[in-house]
């Protein structure tokens, strides 16, 4: 089943681009986007062909942070009916719960989780995709526009305690350092932000209750999944739980609100079972994390859910016909 997300995941790539002075015709011909299409901005388009014609313009135009350039260009709060939602609830914690709630109209692809760490809190943001692809300028413009969502909200008492990023630093960091206003860590095992817990009880001053109920009845008709929704959401926990060595079905399904049993069932009506969407998003992380070779081997077995790096490496040498070395130094240039 394909991830498709709106084509309004591509809002400030034409603004930018133009910008650049970059004719990104031939980029779009390449990935097999239609121009004429995305002018409808609730369009169906894969998000496969999305991140790849992000990292060719990247690389063609160039401009290494075109995600980033992206997610400054849009206006705040740039999600519609969902926009309006997200505005005025109460608190950021409450505005990051319905994102999680509405994501079928925010962004299909996208998986965000929060997790608690003493008085601190990780916002983790993983781009889901069934097929490996390079997720740099998609990572950098997610997580930007996640950053200008809590700001937005928060106003000046937004104050982020640091920036996380899995892929390496470009040369010029001065554009992460203006727009996010904080530390930034590259090579990080996770992309997303981290902030104090008390910042997401923090009153938004423009909260309206009638306002988000007025809302949830324009988004609640709108947010409806297909019949095989249930893959795509294991597929989602799964991305963000196997770093965290919760991946376990029973895991899975409470993070899901399910029993175990019922998320079996369900899965096996969607012709699908819990084990097989582990391998595969378990193959799609490793070449992912391989694909960066800053992160050790040891380190790649940790984030993928082994404890030994032997176990890893047999599991990588049954999937991939080689070691985890030699498919490193084959990458090579």
């Amino acid at each position: 089943m394909e991830t498709m997300v709106r084509a309004r995941s591509l809002n400030g790539y034409f603004q930018v681009v133009r910008r650049l002075g970059f004719n990104p015709q031939e980029a779009l011909r390449q990935v097999g986007l239609d121009p004429a299409k995305l002018a409808d901005t609730e369009q169906l388009v894969p998000v496969v062909a999305i991140c790849q014609l992000m990292e060719l313009t990247a690389a063609s135009a160039p401009c290494p942070t075109l995600g980033l350039q992206m997610a400054e260009a849009r206006q705040e709060l740039d999600f519609g009916v969902l926009g309006l939602l997200l505005g005025h609830k109460r608190t950021l914690r409450e505005a990051l719960q319905a994102i999680i709630q509405y994501r079928h109209l925010m962004n299909e692809a996208l998986a965000v989780y929060l997790e608690s760490d003493g008085d601190m809190v990780v916002i983790r943001e993983e781009i889901i995709t069934e097929t490996p692809v390079p997720l740099r300028q998609a990572n950098e413009l997610a997580v930007g526009v996640l950053a200008r969502i809590c700001s937005a909200l928060l106003g000046t008492h937004w104050k982020p305690r640091g920036i996380h990023f899995s892929h390496a630093a470009p040369a010029d960091v001065s554009l992460h350092r203006r727009v996010f206003g904080c530390p930034i860590v590259f090579d990080s095992d996770f992309n997303g932000i981290v902030c104090v817990a008390a910042d997401l009880e923090t009153p938004n001053p423009a909260a309206d209750p009638a306002l988000v109920r007025y809302a949830e009845s324009l988004a609640e008709p709108l947010n409806v999944s297909g019949p095989d929704a249930v893959v795509q959401e294991v597929r989602r926990a799964v991305y963000l739980l196997l770093p965290l060595e919760r991946a376990s079905v029973e895991q899975v399904a409470e993070h899901l609100h399910l029993s175990a049993r019922t998320l079996q069932r369900q899965l096996e009506s969607a012709g699908a079972t819990f084990s097989e969407l582990v391998e595969e998003v378990r193959h799609n992380l490793a070449v992912r994390y391989m694909a960066n070779p800053s992160y050790r081997i040891g380190r790649v077995a940790a984030l993928l859910g082994y404890t030994r790096q032997a176990s890893f490496t047999r599991w990588f040498v049954a999937h991939f016909g080689m070691t985890p070395r030699a498919w490193r130094d084959a990458q090579t240039p």
